[in-house]
């Protein structure tokens, strides 16, 4: 039988993502209190832009988190930095230069944490390079911010130490750099960002390509230990997925598209949990259990395919861009607090 559904290098990475979260929130509530704070309208200015940024980059993590299907803690030193942190922003002791300085250093940061999980997500699986891709926008966006950020402390410490205006040559300078850096990453910025159009359909999706990325690597690998690993990953997110759905999109589109129509997919993914608990209790050496994968894909990609063509047109004929993006939200939530159900259950 599979050993274990958990992998410690997944596991690893999960609360890496679980750091970036926290390191966001934090970074979100810096910003808002830097622009209350601020002597210098131009910078103010720069940070509302930076807040709005920031604000949407929270999203593309929390979305990113959940796609990536294991839910976890920041790690313990994290969260005290987080409570240290907001403790010397909201206090006196330092100047507005020096709590700057000190979000800059939280963005150098959360930039290096990207990259270290993306760098992680090449050598641990292709379905996790596959979740983890928005993230590339937020990490363009925060090396920007840096650029930005570098010029405002410029600005801001000569005011400080001086009470005038400092020359403009390097934060033009500045500028150009974030102007380039934009320019590069404009089209995945745009692509990947979790704006308010990201509808229902693109979720579910996002899903079905991570999946059919984990039978992809399943019947490729030969390694009893990486297989094992994928096929844990493949049953937590087929599960967490599939409740997800029927508690939130079958009961809505069942008006529209159909009692026989809903209670196929209901039928469906309940072969699905059953074929799943077959594979689970079959060593994943043995030569049956690459079949029983394969029978189990196949039904899978049957159920994908009527979803992503008659459901999914459904729901564009029959619920407005409103109505599709609560849904998406309610489906986040949903596998939210189910990821988190499934990693307490297995503690």
């Amino acid at each position: 039988m599979v050993a274990t559904l958990d992998d410690t290098k997944r596991m690893a990475i999960g609360e890496k993502l679980a750091d970036m979260k926290a390191i966001q929130q934090l970074i979100i509530s810096n910003t808002q209190k830097l622009i209350n704070g601020c002597p210098i309208p131009e910078v103010r200015d720069r940070l509302q832009n930076m807040l709005e940024d920031d604000q949407k980059n929270m999203g593309i993590v929390e979305t990113v988190a959940i796609q990536y299907g294991i839910q976890s803690e920041p790690h313990p030193a994290v969260t005290k930095l987080v409570e240290q942190t907001q403790q010397l922003m909201g206090g006196n002791e330092l100047s507005y230069y020096q709590k700057l300085a000190q979000h800059e250093l939280l963005k150098h940061g959360q930039v290096m944490s990207g990259i270290v999980i993306h760098k992680a997500a090449q050598l641990v699986g292709a379905d996790i390079e596959l979740a983890i891709g928005p993230l590339n926008a937020v990490n363009f966006e925060n090396r920007a911010h840096q650029e930005q950020l570098k010029g405002m402390l410029e600005l801001v410490g000569v005011h400080e130490l001086t009470g005038q205006e400092a020359d403009q040559g390097i934060w033009a300078r500045v500028q150009d750099a974030v102007a380039a850096l934009s320019g590069i990453a404009g089209s995945v910025i745009t692509q990947n960002s979790d704006k308010k159009d990201m509808n229902i359909q693109t979720l579910i999706r996002l899903d079905h390509n991570k999946t059919n990325t984990l039978f992809t690597e399943i019947g490729a690998s030969n390694d009893p230990q990486k297989i094992q690993e994928y096929f844990g990953q493949l049953y937590k997110d087929l599960l967490v997925h599939a409740q997800a759905e029927e508690e939130v999109v079958y009961p809505r589109v069942r008006s529209f598209y159909g009692d026989d129509n809903v209670q196929e997919l209901y039928d469906e993914q309940a072969e699905m949990k059953q074929k799943l608990d077959e594979i689970k209790a079959i060593n994943p050496s043995a030569p049956e259990f690459k079949d029983k994968v394969k029978q189990l894909m196949e039904a899978v990609g049957d159920h994908i395919r009527q979803e992503e063509s008659t459901m999914f047109s459904a729901i564009d004929d029959n619920l407005n861009d409103g109505q599709k993006e609560q849904m998406a939200s309610d489906f986040k939530a949903a596998k939210s607090k189910l990821q988190e159900q499934m990693a307490a259950s297995m503690k």
